[in-house]
């Protein structure tokens, strides 16, 4: 059995923007290392690493919300719906044997604190966790700190710049 990774990342960026053509890429190369993806489920980096995967043959969930009334991405194989953003989070986290975090706002950082913190107090087993984009280089790098400061697990996120580095930790 495949197993799937959910990518986490902004719904702004449209076709052609680095950030959507970097999630297509991703999509790809994750379908032809034999992963199926999951994701959010509309638009911007959501739709580009669904394309990709689609385009190359994996399985792609889409996990969507009824309080966001939007159009889910065609690329889509399977669709889950959830009424609370906190159950399509939870769902997100649930499907996912990886997570990979793209550049994304406040609520990526939201589903990738989440992440972090269920596998902090063990409400999750460890799975592997990785961060691509110089924003989250830092963040990731100040909360390890604290975690230490804390006398708590560090290295549960990783970072990485490149996408080949990403998929060669999943693997």
């Amino acid at each position: 059995m495949k197993k799937t990774i959910t990518v986490f990342g902004s719904s702004m960026p449209l076709p052609g923007d680095e950030e959507y053509e970097t999630a297509y890429k991703l999509g790809r190369l994750l379908a032809e290392n034999n992963f199926n993806v999951c994701s959010g489920g509309y638009g911007g980096i959501m739709d580009a690493v669904s394309k990709g995967a689609k385009e190359s043959g994996a399985e792609v969930t889409g996990v969507t919300v009824k309080i966001f009334k939007r159009i889910p991405s065609k690329f889509l194989t399977k669709e889950i719906k959830t009424n609370t953003l906190f159950e399509r989070i939870d769902k997100l986290i649930e499907v996912g044997d990886g997570f990979v975090v793209l550049r994304g706002g406040t609520g990526t950082l939201v589903e990738l604190s989440v992440v972090w913190e269920y596998m902090n107090k063990n409400i999750i087993p460890l799975k592997p966790v990785v961060c691509h984009g110089k924003m989250w280089r830092d963040l990731v790098k100040a909360i390890d700190r604290r975690m230490d400061y804390e006398g708590r697990r560090t290295g549960i996120v990783k970072y990485c710049n490149n996408l080949e580095d990403i998929i060669s930790f999943l693997i």
